[in-house]
């Protein structure tokens, strides 16, 4: 076999142990077709020997102390808890001495409960969760398979993860629906106490080139930054990370 090159700096991938596999159908995910590109019948789930194998691979290509593993999808907690147990287990057997490895994983949280949390806390797993702001705007694109909505599902999630103090980071799409209403957007993550947030702008390409109406538009994306920009600078450096402003 041969050796693993060594990184000359840090890096970070993003694996999909179950590809485009989601339990949800948000209007806006460019991701969810990528499963037709596999023959019917096929299993989306990562092989056992494949996962150790990148593991392995992971872990010598890094070059820090730190070695950082980011799980996504689709919606990676369908694989279920026993599979990020094995995860973890196969990270300790190959983990050099002196090293130490993390792991983040990014759900859109409607499978989390207490099973979950207790096994993320424990583990030390940092979780980027997804929510789009108030009610009425995460509802409008991230709905289920069936178009039920699923906000309350999320934010039980979220209260569940500070309560077991699990590292959170929110992401926030923003679409052509919440960029209109960046104070009520904003006011809303600091009332149910978001202390991370990252605000993602949604650009959808159509097959002529146009922009799918979904898309956020660009002035107001701009807009929007700058207005929730004016209220963090005055009242929240130190309280809230904003990714982009930090």
């Amino acid at each position: 076999d041969l050796a693993m090159a060594t990184a000359s700096r840090e890096f970070q991938i993003f694996v999909k142990p179950i590809g485009a596999i989601c339990n949800l159908d948000c209007r806006y995910c460019y991701y969810l077709k990528k499963q037709h590109l596999y023959p019917k019948g096929e299993s989306f789930r990562m092989a056992d020997d494949l996962l150790e194998e990148y593991i392995v691979q992971h872990i010598e290509a890094c070059p820090t102390p730190l070695i950082h593993f980011s799980w996504h999808g689709g919606e990676p907690t369908i694989l279920g808890l026993d599979y990020l147990r094995k995860i973890v287990a196969l990270q300790r057997k190959h983990q050099p001495p002196g090293r130490r490895i993390i792991n983040g994983i990014q759900t859109n949280g409607t499978l989390l409960d207490e099973e979950w949390c207790c096994f993320l806390a424990t583990e030390g797993f940092y979780v980027g969760l997804s929510l789009d702001g108030p009610r009425e705007f995460h509802d409008r694109y991230r709905v289920t398979k069936g178009k039920k909505p699923t906000h309350k599902q999320v934010i039980r999630a979220f209260r569940l993860l500070r309560r077991y103090r699990i590292p959170c980071d929110i992401l926030c799409v923003v679409h052509d629906q919440n960029v209109r209403h960046p104070t009520a957007v904003y006011r809303f993550f600091k009332e149910i106490g978001v202390q991370h947030l990252q605000f993602l702008p949604l650009v959808e390409r159509r097959v002529d080139g146009g922009l799918s109406p979904e898309t956020v538009p660009a002035e107001a994306y701009g807009t929007l930054l700058c207005t929730i920009f004016d209220e963090w600078v005055r009242q929240d450096i130190g309280r809230i990370v904003i990714q982009l402003f930090d």
